[in-house]
């Protein structure tokens, strides 16, 4: 797995979404994820839907996903 795989699956899974990925290892990975889907809701519900995008990637392939999610605003404050 690398990082603009990852990058790929997290935009075509959330349309709209931006999204920066980090990886060096090929498991242990960080994303910035920014999206206006993220708006009003918590973090733990923002991360869940990254982590949809990624199915059972997620353990596997992916061993650890640091994640930052924001919103539009939120990126730009």
């Amino acid at each position: 797995m690398n990082a603009d795989i990852i990058r790929q699956l997290i935009e075509q899974g959330l349309p709209g979404a931006k999204a920066q990925v980090q990886g060096e290892d090929g498991v242990h990975f960080e994303a910035t994820v920014v999206s206006e889907d993220f708006r009003g809701k918590l973090p733990l519900a923002r991360h869940r839907m990254v982590y949809a995008t990624l199915g059972d990637r997620m353990g596997g392939e992916i061993h650890a996903l640091a994640l930052k999610t924001l919103t539009p605003e939120e990126a730009n404050a």
